[in-house]
């Protein structure tokens, strides 16, 4: 989609598009609460019904990209998140929320599936993943510094998550049309690594549905536990969304030196204790502390997740549908958060969080430790063609060049 010694800035921009559906799922969900006629349990569900477009749009188009075109792609994921986004804020009817907010994810998801198609085409994924987890932290942060003083409503945060689509369009014409696909050489296979590939799957929603959970009702317990005014819990979010930059600065800097196991299993591990922590908090510092440390190392862990689900296939397949593994869990948490707080409470919450976190803690460490003990081969993806020729053969020492990384990138490229 761009070359590789750049910074490909418009898959930057899809991924910050795509994920701040997402990022700001605690402001969508506390003032659908608030300014529309709906319990916390139904704005939860509005929420969750969101992030399952989402997802659903991700599974359908996992495989697809390259045939569509990433160009026409985005163009139509952006212009559905501007259509139900907008069309959402816009309105004070129930239905009409509910189905732009259906809308909006879909679009959001198909934009989403662009990104991590392209990103896992790149020769360095990790750097472009992380830049896209800057740029999604620190537009949030700014959401959520700005949304508190435009005024009661549900609809500010709605318009934002459009107007940041928006904004994308024009970069969508450096994306690649599909040429590759008219002429027939778009690539087909089965997936690589089908064992890995299904437990990183299969363990991603229980991880998503975790940090989600806490998420989509941290806005609840800052307000109703720990007593604090929507001003200041905006202020926090906007400060552990700083902590997150600050985190993912970190992570892009550390690259792969630590691997992908430890920064998936100890950070997993510590995400647990975090959320433990800020579920039970009851005044400012509590609160605080517990949401900043959680920000800033929930970015990290999951920019090594998408690395090491970009890992197993380098046509972004596994990128895709890892992604919306994620997403159905991202879709859950909404509404598991505020059907567990309702019944038992935030620090129940918690703690169930917490310890599920620590169960797949356990199949997600060994994914990584396979995939970086094994890693894919080259020559897996050069398909060998004899053909035969009246001349006698003659050897030559530059036959059969080295592979390396700038070739295995071409070779995945066509």
């Amino acid at each position: 989609m761009s070359s590789p010694r750049t910074t490909p800035w418009p898959l930057v921009a899809l991924f910050t598009a795509g994920y701040l559906a997402p990022y700001l799922l605690p402001t969508t969900v506390g003032r659908l609460d608030s300014g529309l006629p709906l319990s916390a349990t139904q704005a939860g569900a509005i929420g969750s019904a969101l992030l399952l477009s989402s997802a659903a749009a991700g599974f359908l188009l996992a495989s697809r990209v390259e045939r569509i075109g990433a160009r026409a792609l985005a163009r139509i994921g952006l212009t559905l998140a501007v259509l139900g986004y907008g069309g959402a804020a816009l309105t004070g009817a129930v239905p009409a929320v509910v189905a732009g907010a259906v809308l909006g994810g879909f679009g959001s998801g198909t934009v989403t599936a662009v990104a991590a198609t392209g990103i896992a085409a790149r020769h360095d994924p990790h750097r472009v993943t992380t830049l896209g987890l800057l740029s999604v932290s620190a537009l949030a942060g700014v959401v959520y510094l700005t949304v508190p003083h435009l005024g009661p409503g549900h609809g500010q945060p709605l318009a934002a998550i459009a107007l940041a689509a928006l904004a994308v369009w024009p970069l969508t014409g450096r994306l690649s049309a599909p040429a590759g696909a008219a002429r027939g050489h778009v690539a087909r296979g089965p997936l690589p690594h089908l064992r890995s590939g299904l437990l990183l799957a299969a363990a991603m929603p229980c991880w998503s549905l975790a940090q989600n959970a806490l998420w989509g009702v941290s806005g609840r317990i800052g307000l109703a536990q720990a007593h604090l005014t929507e001003v200041t819990v905006g202020a926090v979010f906007a400060v552990a969304l700083g902590a997150g930059l600050l985190g993912v600065v970190g992570a892009g800097a550390l690259g792969p030196r630590l691997g992908r196991a430890v920064p998936v299993g100890a950070g997993t591990a510590l995400i647990a204790a975090c959320i433990a922590f800020s579920a039970s908090a009851r005044d400012l510092p509590a609160f605080a502390a517990g949401e900043i440390a959680w920000n800033a190392l929930y970015p990290i862990v999951l920019s090594y997740l998408i690395g090491l689900a970009v890992s197993l296939d380098p046509r972004g397949r596994w990128a895709v549908l890892v992604g919306s593994a994620g997403s159905l869990g991202t879709a859950a948490g909404p509404l598991a958060g505020s059907v567990l707080s309702a019944r038992a409470g935030f620090p129940v919450m918690g703690e169930v969080l917490a310890v599920g976190l620590l169960l797949i803690a356990a199949p997600m460490t060994a994914v990584a430790l396979r995939t970086t003990r094994r890693p894919v081969p080259v020559a897996a993806t050069v398909e060998v063609v004899e053909v035969p020729v009246d001349t006698p053969a003659t050897p030559t020492r530059q036959a059969y060049d080295t592979a390396s990384p700038n070739s295995y990138a071409a070779t995945s490229a066509n």
